[in-house]
């Protein structure tokens, strides 16, 4: 006689009347006297396991146990509704514990995980077991492959960028320095350098990316080390070709999301951001004084909106144009990298911008500087090393067209459409000035 196929829960309701073998987690445990009620986990799903005796007595949440059992209906008034398995149930034959395991540290059968946010990531390894943390990953996955599907039916090509840079084309101190061989480079900030020569390969390319900031930002939305999903293509004829395209790109996630999410999406009574017709465009000096009149807090001099700038821009956003997302361009372009292209009407502002949603930023973008000589002179003036990027600087010495692109924040655009209180809730592990894995000691 052969070794028994092992049966996936999801699978059950097909087997009334059959025995299986089946593998994965007490999820949870009932006794009700000499009868005991566990509920089975494993990747597909969860049932009801029911049988008497100490086999099924001793265990405890987590164990990962495998069982030998019949599939039956369960009475018309026992069925569970919540369950995809809620019509049978598996009266077990017999019970092997693979691996026992300690008491839990808290209650991981609630349906909401009733834990602070310090709570629940010391104990990552557990908490990510429950169906709420699950969910947050799983809508992140959509996310991430949505945003590869949008593009390759575009036509873009995807590659690999490297996180060991050898300087700081974004500017600014908030890099992570490593100590590389016998020399100094740096922790990705953007794979931007990379993806602007891959587009004098391929014309249009996609690239997802860990990348790294050494911002010293303790707050709801900032993490040290992000998922980016960053695209890059040429040939624009105006920057609104790239508005366009992001346009195209977040639409195409949300609508991925919807569809593919719903019961994830319940779980939090989340909803997907609401786009009356297209998202609208306005400059940031437009939305510093639409905030000024609104709020009349004054930051029309400002080279970027604060937290409360973005909230307020979404409420006018929603509540003038039916949108819950916006894009704001045309920031100062002393405040942004060396190769975004100035406004040819107004250099002071350049034609880049940010996408806001329901009160944060979940993608920035713009036009590049195509031109050799332009971007040489702009490098210099930003003080960045002209022979540290000579690799990128020979795509453009040998023929670019004209080009930009766009970079959305995985967890960004988890957090805004679950509406989650905090970044970190939306990454496995999450990593910020406090915390590696575990919270860092002062």
């Amino acid at each position: 006689m052969g070794i028994m196929k092992r049966t996936l829960i999801c699978e059950t309701p097909k087997a009334v009347g059959k025995e299986v073998l089946l593998k994965g987690w007490v999820n949870t445990k009932r006794d009700h006297g000499k009868i005991t009620f566990v509920d089975l986990r494993d990747r597909s799903g969860i049932v009801q396991v029911v049988g008497s005796g100490e086999e099924l007595s001793s265990l405890k949440p987590e164990y990962v146990i495998e069982i030998v059992g019949e599939v039956k209906k369960r009475p018309e008034n026992l069925v569970n509704p919540k369950l995809k398995t809620g019509e049978i149930e598996v009266e077990v034959k017999k019970v092997t514990v693979l691996s026992k395991a300690e008491e839990l540290p808290f209650d991981m059968g609630k349906e909401v995980l009733d834990l602070t946010l310090p709570v629940l990531l010391d104990n990552r390894a557990i908490t990510l077991r429950h169906p709420t943390q699950k969910a947050i990953l799983k809508v992140q996955e959509v996310i991430i492959d949505a945003f590869r599907k949008a593009l390759k039916e575009k036509d873009f090509v995807e590659f690999q960028a490297p996180s060991i840079i050898p300087e700081i084309p974004e500017g600014g101190a908030d890099v992570f320095e490593v100590k590389y061989f016998d020399h100094k480079a740096y922790l990705a900030q953007s794979p931007q350098l990379y993806k602007q020569i891959m587009t004098g390969v391929f014309e249009r390319v996609f690239s997802i990316n860990k990348i790294f900031r050494a911002e010293p930002s303790v707050t709801t939305r900032h993490l040290a080390e992000v998922v980016s999903l960053d695209a890059e293509f040429g040939f624009i004829d105006s920057w609104l070709d790239v508005v366009e395209m992001a346009e195209y790109t977040i639409r195409y996630i949300l609508k991925e999301v919807s569809e593919k999410c719903e019961k994830k999406l319940a779980m939090f009574n989340a909803t997907i951001p609401q786009i009356k017709d297209k998202i609208p465009v306005v400059k940031l000096r437009e939305a510093q004084e639409i905030i000024f009149k609104r709020t009349k807090i004054d930051n029309r001099k400002e080279k970027d909106l604060s937290p409360e700038d973005e909230r307020a821009i979404c409420e006018w956003a929603l509540e003038e144009k039916g949108s819950e997302l916006v894009f704001v361009s045309h920031y100062p372009t002393k405040s942004r990298p060396f190769y975004t292209y100035p406004d040819p009407d107004d250099p002071e502002f350049n034609q880049g911008f940010d996408l806001i949603g329901r009160g944060f930023e979940w993608m920035t973008g713009g036009r590049r500087i195509e031109n050799y000589e332009l971007l040489v002179e702009h490098a210099k003036e930003w003080g960045v090393n002209i022979e540290k990027i000579g690799l990128y600087l020979q795509a453009f010495k040998y023929g670019m067209p004209p080009e930009g692109g766009f970079a959305f924040g995985a967890e960004r655009i988890t957090q805004g459409i679950l509406g989650l209180k905090n970044i970190r809730e939306g990454t496995a592990f999450p990593r910020d000035m406090e915390r590696v894995d575990f919270r860092l000691s002062k």
